[in-house]
């Protein structure tokens, strides 16, 4: 007699893995959350919202991509539960939204428990630092749909955020200055250039230890995505951030602009730029010419702000007090 087993899919480890991730998923929970794992749905109270004059929710949705690999190839997935849940607090943060709630996707050909509760602390850990509540998520054990030993990270985000508060790059102009705050390494983009680079063509290994980046391969390439939040929410409260940008797919090129009006352009200072040691060697290794690299990856910068030239000094100061490496990176111009 044949059984879902059979086929693949193993209805006791989810049940398994649900066990070990509850009390990860509850420690996200606030008083807005009103139902429990197991639920059918998230439901989240959006009473609190009431003292706000004008309320608006804002939603992003994104995957790790293909860092997964690394993850795999290192069998260590916490860290890139952290990612997908910090890449989604920059995506609504670029609306000047704070995390309300998040949902998370995760799939694999089998799923197994300890990785599955690995990843989702992981998110619980994120979802902490934001103060952001984990209200659902889907597994999914899809053998035949994903290679042996890898998964799939997707998450939703949704933040809130004052409409009179939005942050939307309508009031920048010319002569706006642009504050760059450092990533910690590639974050959740380029892994499929830095695999092929550092993997097919150098040869490397993620065990291997390389001098330059005081690290191993596949440590550097696991860094964390870093989640700017939490500082820049409390920096929109001291001066007008009139816009900003998250450095992911696209690099600085593509993702800038997006925020600028029309008839204006972001002049970037590049050797402002300090241009981490990871980067280098994927430029090195590859051959890398300077345009395709600012193309994919976002070099050492994480996040990028616009204020006026008067704020950009006090800028500065309040996000190194907040412990971010932030530095001015170039002006806005007449397009």
């Amino acid at each position: 007699m044949a059984s879902y087993r059979d086929s693949g899919v193993d209805i006791d480890a989810g049940n398994e893995s649900v066990k070990l991730m509850k009390d990860s998923v509850r420690s996200t929970f606030n008083k807005n959350v009103l139902t429990d794992l197991g639920a059918f749905g998230g439901a989240y109270s959006i009473a609190s919202l009431s003292k706000m004059k004008h309320p608006v929710l804002v939603s992003t949705m994104d995957g790790v991509g293909t860092k997964l690999k690394v993850a795999a190839m290192m069998n260590k997935w916490s860290s890139v539960g952290e990612d997908i849940v910090n890449h989604c607090s920059n995506d609504v943060l670029c609306l000047g939204a704070k995390p309300l709630f998040f949902l998370d996707y995760v799939a694999a050909s089998k799923l197994e428990p300890q990785n599955l509760a690995s990843i989702v602390s992981g998110m619980a850990k994120a979802c902490r630092e934001v103060d952001c509540a984990l209200i659902g998520g889907e597994t999914a054990e899809m053998p035949g749909v994903y290679e042996k030993g890898e998964h799939d990270i997707a998450g939703c985000m949704v933040g809130a955020v004052e409409k009179s508060k939005m942050i939307q790059g309508l009031k920048i102009k010319k002569g706006d200055v642009m504050v760059a705050l450092a990533s910690d390494g590639l974050h959740t983009n380029g892994y499929s250039l830095a695999r092929k680079v550092l993997f097919d063509e150098a040869g490397f290994s993620p065990t291997d230890f390389v001098k330059e980046l005081n690290d191993t391969v596949g440590a550097e390439l696991l860094k964390v995505h870093r989640s700017y939040s939490r500082a820049v929410l409390a920096l929109a409260e001291k001066i007008r951030v009139k816009g900003i940008a998250h450095i992911t797919g696209g690099g600085l090129v593509e993702n800038v602009p997006r925020v600028v009006p029309r008839g204006l352009k972001p002049v970037f200072d590049y050797s402002s730029i300090p241009v981490l040691p990871i980067f280098k060697l994927i430029q090195e290794k590859g051959s890398i010419g300077e345009k395709e690299m600012f193309r994919v990856f976002n070099m050492g910068v994480g996040l990028v702000l616009v204020v006026s030239r008067a704020d950009a000094l006090k800028s500065l100061k309040f996000l190194s007090s907040r412990g971010e490496r932030a530095w001015v990176l170039g002006k806005i111009a007449l397009g």
